[in-house]
């Protein structure tokens, strides 16, 4: 192979050595169709002498939530601030041009209807001009920072200095804070910069150290028992000392935990595989800020039956073009361990899409790397890097509340560019219903929010939901009693309601015989006096505060009638009430053996559910391309809601009758021709906590008081997430399910097979 590499560049190099000077001076190109209509030259911007006395402040350039909070020390000048990100701000000329661009690249109609960009002519087209570009460099330099590089998107700059030098050039102290019990650095005031370069520059993302976090519930080890063939959780060495569990469901005969085989079966997954797609030649990056025992894909593999599919794993640390060393090994320090997120992902995309091309793309969260996160450093660098993948799953996120301008800015634009290059990202929406940014515990002192790394209008939101049989009492109906060779037990679709671990759960209040879910709340401080069962684990949903509604989300029926980009798009199984129904996940630690006769891990929460998605999406790529269309979708999205709305009918005029026929309740049998499962059932409303003496907490309706609250936190008012402080009813629960789209689900869950087919008629599949 190397010598045939040889001997072609020879031929080239001879060929262009016959060549008239006049034809190697103008090289003929074909121009993308995309952009070749377009004329975006425009003057430079920066127009005036750069005067670093002569400031503008950046509006909103710091955290608004540090201002509540002391600082408990200065950071020292001498402190390393690497990698930080120079956001750059396109003129309004480019920024219409390239908005109209994507709504034409998914519209059928549409002559570049999926005519995708390159990051060289993204940059060149929608970028910032490279003179402008020029005078921020040479200012960044003058301060004393050390350029990296520009990324190919001309939006970007990626540069390293230390606290003292961001002190002196933009003006804000750097300080150490305690955040919900986390330490933290970031910026005390917004950053000043010269008002010369004020129209190209946005900000600073990279000045604090919070950034999007893993959005998986903590797993459980748990053994198989073969005679109940169920899974008994190994229980923590400490159990508190209830009068009585006040769940409403029994763990008698352990728990269960589902397999591949499950999930294919419940999505439609298994009749595509059996058709020969699984994700062939469709490659889907994780982007990640860990990194996994690649040994462990292997097992997963071979333990599900997967591995004769011909799905590839690899781990990379990806740099931009040109590289800018940003992307740093977060390898850890002990070889037998994982980072959960990171396995949970690269497992779980597989199992839906078992022929695809699974990339790890993981870089450091350190201060070696950069205070911005390593997923972002993953994300951008893939998008702006020479291969880039079809798919992207993001199982990361905080809360817009969480996040400065800049930050936001940043991940928007990236996100853009993602989508005007043809690749379709997937992002979980949280695990703490109304607030994603509680994950793992409950909301405190805060209100509504949504994941600010998901809001962008160019990705595709992924919530959570459980499956109702539990609850509606119907588990034999959709269950086998014993699984079968590949450890499964579904047997077929199940119908499906918000996961929601809380006593909010609507539909767990009336399994436990309570008239509402309020009424269950109040019951349950009788047997849970101390509060250890207070909890806000869900999916998460709701409305932007930062990005306004696309056109396209505007369409279904039930769409929330707000500006806002409304979150999650779509959901699928991320957990259940009560911890019932896990996801397996073979680590190792506890790698998955045959039988099952070691302990395994189980897992959860919206970061299963957003690779699962990314899964299908290969699935449909691969069908797309086998009729001979690119495989790149771009932000799938826009199409979910076009085929949502020929089911659930349009934002006006009568529902259809396919409405009422694809309610998820409807099981299989049901929805058997439908592309989505309409989940109606309960909704995300979780409780949420404000500890005494308390201002007046948002978004929360509060129903009782807790002296000492879990033993240590002192008197607590508990209350449940609500647009209203004085009355909780259904209508002002947050939030609760409805028929079209809602905030608990969004369009619900899929059927795989029917949307393929369904996506290959919306694009006119030959």
């Amino acid at each position: 192979m190397r010598n045939e590499y040889l001997i072609l560049c020879a031929s080239i190099a001879a060929a262009i050595a016959a060549l008239p000077a006049a034809a190697m001076a103008q090289p003929v190109t074909t121009p993308n169709v995309a952009i070749a209509d377009l004329n975006t030259v425009e003057m430079p911007r920066v127009t005036k002498t750069i005067d670093s006395s002569v400031l503008s402040t950046v509006e909103k350039s710091h955290l608004g939530l540090v201002a509540k909070v002391q600082p408990t020390a200065s950071v020292a000048d001498s402190t390393p601030m690497n990698h930080m990100q120079l956001i750059l701000q396109r003129s309004a000329l480019r920024e219409g041009a390239l908005n109209a661009l994507i709504a034409a690249q998914h519209d059928p109609k549409s002559p570049k209807f999926h005519t995708w960009l390159t990051p060289e002519e993204y940059g060149a087209t929608f970028g910032v001009a490279d003179v402008d570009i020029g005078a921020v460099k040479s200012w960044l330099t003058a301060q004393g920072f050390t350029v990296h590089g520009v990324y190919p998107n001309k939006m970007q700059i990626d540069f390293s200095g230390t606290a003292g030098l961001v002190k002196r050039a933009f003006h804000t102290q750097e300080n150490h804070y305690t955040i919900n019990k986390v330490s933290h650095i970031a910026n005390a005031s917004d950053i000043s910069i010269p008002t010369a370069l004020r129209d190209v520059v946005v900000g600073v993302a990279g000045l604090n150290d919070l950034h999007p976090q893993a959005l998986h519930v903590a797993p459980k080890l748990a053994q198989f028992d073969a005679a109940t063939q169920r899974f008994k959780v190994k229980q923590p060495a400490t159990v508190h000392n209830l009068v009585a569990n006040p769940e409403a469901v029994s763990f008698q005969g352990g728990v269960r935990g589902l397999v591949p085989y499950d999930m294919a079966k419940m999505y439609g997954v298994d009749q595509l595989r059996a058709s020969g797609v699984t994700g062939t030649g469709i490659t889907i990056a994780l982007v990640e800020g860990g990194s996994m025992v690649p040994a462990d894909w292997t097992n997963f593999v071979s333990q599900f039956n997967l591995a004769s599919y011909g799905g590839t794993f690899a781990q990379v640390q990806p740099q931009a073009t040109p590289p800018m060393t940003n992307c740093i090994d977060p390898t850890i320090a002990n070889p037998g361990e994982d980072d959960t997120e990171t396995l949970l992902d690269a497992e779980w995309s597989t199992a839906m899409a078992p022929g695809a091309n699974i990339v790890v793309a993981s870089c450091s969260d350190s201060n070696g790397s950069n205070f911005f996160g390593g997923v972002f450093t993953a994300a951008t660098n893939l998008i702006n890097g020479a291969k880039r993948p079809n798919i992207i799953s993001a199982s990361y996120g905080y809360g817009e509340g969480f996040t400065d301008a800049a930050s936001k800015a940043a991940i928007d634009l990236m996100w853009a560019q993602a989508d005007a290059e043809g690749i379709s990202v997937f992002v979980s929406s949280g695990d703490s219903g109304s607030n994603p940014s509680f994950n793992g515990g409950f909301i405190n002192g805060a209100g509504l929010d949504a994941n600010s790394f998901g809001t962008s209008p160019n990705v595709t939101v992924v919530g959570g939901t459980d499956t109702a049989d539990v609850l509606d009492k119907t588990s034999s109906k959709y269950f086998s009693k014993t699984t079968n060779s590949e450890y499964g037990s579904v047997l077929s679709y199940v119908p499906e309601i918000p996961w929601n671990q809380s006593c909010g759960n609507a539909l767990a209040a009336k399994f436990a015989g309570q008239p509402s879910a309020l009424a269950f709340c109040k019951q349950y401080l009788i047997y849970d006096p101390n509060g250890y069962y207070v909890t806000s684990e869900a999916g998460s949903g709701g409305p932007s505060s930062v990005d306004r509604k696309p056109a396209w989300q505007r369409q279904v029926h039930n769409a929330a009638k707000d500006q806002s980009r409304d979150v999650p798009d779509v959901s699928l199984f991320a957990g259940s009430y009560g911890g019932y129904t896990w996801a397996i996940i073979c680590t190792a630690a506890n790698p998955c053996v045959p039988g099952f006769t070691a302990p395994v891990s189980l897992e959860g929460g919206t970061s299963l559910s957003a690779p699962m998605f990314a899964g299908i999406q290969a699935l449909i790529d691969q069908g797309l391309a086998a009729r001979g269309l690119p495989a790149n979708q771009g932000n799938a999205a826009p199409t979910l809601y076009a085929l949502a709305a020929q089911e659930y009918g349009g934002a006006t005029g009568a529902a259809p009758p396919s409405l009422d026929v694809c309610n998820a309740d409807n099981g299989p049998k049901g929805t058997g021709k439908c592309v989505f499962h309409n989940v109606t059932r309960s909704g995300i409303s979780t409780q949420c906590i404000q500890q005494l003496p308390a201002v007046v907490s948002p978004d929360c309706y509060f129903y009782g008081t807790i002296a000492n609250f879990q033993g240590i936190y002192g008197p607590v008012q508990v209350g449940l997430t609500s647009s209203s402080a004085t009355v909780y009813t259904p209508k002002t629960a947050a939030y609760a399910s409805q028929p079209g789209w809602s905030f608990a689900t969004g369009l619900g869950s899929v059927n795989a097979k029917n949307l393929l087919a369904a996506w290959k008629a919306f694009v006119n599949a030959p």
